[in-house]
């Protein structure tokens, strides 16, 4: 446990402890997985194995290990049949982000309290909280995919592509190379090139 000190803001090893000293729990420290960000399952041995990934913030990290400690906590409390995002888990990590709000800085707090109203499985389905951590994330030259205007080009993962417009909630892009369509999250962080 005291591993995870350098990861998290101060004085939230306390909460980590208390959510998690009833049971037997092996918290992992991973590499950056775009996928995902934490992961939660029990294993035959009756372990309860979580997975964070290592390059996020300290609040961040302790919002993602509060999310699947509230997995543990839900399954322990209703059963193993519950639905993983469904209301009970939603319940206990409302009450588990409520518990522990003073732990986040207070820029952060009125963000943490909307979400809390009503959880999502994903954190990046909820905008306000992807926009505030991915400012202090992105480099220079960075902008997120909702910035830009149509007829944009910019490069993503060593690709160039061109904005086209706004779907629904993403947006549609066109590959420069191979002339294929894609679409973006809008919060996804791109490097913008700009047209000459």
């Amino acid at each position: 446990m005291d591993k995870l000190f350098a990861y998290l803001p101060d004085n939230a090893l306390s909460f980590i402890q208390k959510w998690s000293n009833s049971f037997k729990v092996k918290i992992t420290i991973t590499r950056d997985r775009s996928s995902k960000l934490g992961d939660y399952h029990k294993d035959q041995q009756g372990t309860h194995q979580i997975t964070i990934n290592h390059n996020l913030e300290p609040e961040l990290f302790f919002f993602v290990l509060t999310h699947e400690l509230a997995h543990l906590l839900a399954f322990e409390h209703f059963g193993r049949k519950i639905p993983p995002h469904g209301v009970h888990w939603k319940t206990v990590y409302r009450n588990m982000l409520l518990e522990s709000i003073h732990i986040y800085s207070s820029d952060l707090q009125p963000y943490i309290l909307t979400y809390a109203k009503n959880p999502k499985a994903n954190f990046n389905a909820f905008t306000p909280l992807v926009k505030y951590f991915s400012k202090t994330k992105m480099h220079d030259g960075e902008v997120l995919v909702e910035q830009l205007t149509p007829e944009s080009l910019f490069m993503y993962r060593g690709e160039m592509y061109l904005m086209v417009g706004k779907l629904r909630k993403n947006y549609l892009c066109i590959q420069q190379g191979s002339l294929k369509k894609y679409t973006f999250n809008p919060m996804a962080s791109v490097v913008k090139i700009e047209n000459s």
